[in-house]
């Protein structure tokens, strides 16, 4: 019996330390997971027992190892996460003569955004207007590029970094070398 509420309790502590390491409140949890608030709130407090398929849940919108919440060990990582270049998500469908790689986790969608575009010579992407206060900030990783946010038009360089709003329609584009950059999304 002792053994059983180790385990519970070890679950418990595990499942909370890792949702609050991930910076989820129970409501964020609860919506990434499809597992109710209340349930989550009994679950870390040792007073139920979540079934497989809730684990698996919790687990899978937590990005943490099913197994290991219950090993003896505790090892707490500062590693949360290594993403292969090769499975790293792509997007090769928007604009023309670009790669985009999504380099933020899938949790941030629509707070903060990361990622690496590669252009190749006269590459553009262009951006209707994202939500009220939207802003991108832009660092020029390799060659140069045109940016033009609303009526407004930036040459940039290796090295420079841009800061606009992306609530009005913008573009990204090269010249006749390629350019690769990193672009920071995030709404205020």
């Amino acid at each position: 019996m002792k053994s059983e509420n180790n385990i519970a309790e070890r679950l418990a502590n595990r499942l909370r330390n890792a949702r609050k390491s991930k910076g989820l409140s129970l409501e964020a949890m609860a919506k990434l997971s499809g597992v109710s608030r209340s349930m989550l709130s009994q679950i870390e407090r040792g007073e139920s027992s979540p079934t497989v398929a809730t684990l698996w849940s919790l687990t899978r919108a937590l990005q943490v190892d099913f197994a290991g919440l219950l090993d003896d060990e505790t090892v707490d990582s500062t590693i949360k996460e290594v993403l292969r270049a090769h499975k790293t998500p792509t997007i090769d469908s928007l604009g023309e003569g670009c790669r985009i790689r999504i380099l933020s986790p899938p949790e941030q969608a629509g707070t903060i955004e990361v990622y690496e575009i590669q252009f190749a010579a006269n590459g553009i992407l262009k951006s209707d207007p994202h939500q009220v206060g939207c802003c991108e900030h832009l660092s020029v990783l390799e060659g140069s590029i045109k940016v033009t946010a609303g009526k407004e038009i930036v040459d940039l360089n290796e090295g420079d970094t841009l800061r606009y709003s992306a609530d009005c329609n913008h573009a990204i584009e090269t010249a006749e070398e390629p350019a690769k950059v990193v672009l920071v999304v995030y709404n205020s």
